[in-house]
């Protein structure tokens, strides 16, 4: 059962946008992990599984983001 309350979530992202160049690849990605779930991404090729881990991981330019560890926002150290 998802834990409803806001920050009480492991992880938290909200409206999650990510480029390659100019093309948009994911679209406002909402996803919310609490504690002691297990969360899988499953999709057709293309659909942007690794591109949404990889920008968990700040590997690629991000913007509009909400990230939040154990309800602390995380800011975007990535340099470009």
């Amino acid at each position: 059962m998802r834990n409803k309350r806001e920050g009480s979530n492991l992880l938290e992202l909200t409206n999650i946008n990510a480029y390659y160049g100019g093309i948009h690849a994911l679209k406002g990605i909402n996803i919310s992990v609490g504690k002691g779930e297990i969360v899988t991404l499953i999709g057709c090729n293309g659909a942007g599984k690794s591109t949404t881990l990889k920008t968990i991981r700040a590997l690629l330019y991000r913007s509009q983001e909400k990230f939040r560890l154990r309800g602390n926002k995380l800011r975007n150290n990535l340099r470009t």
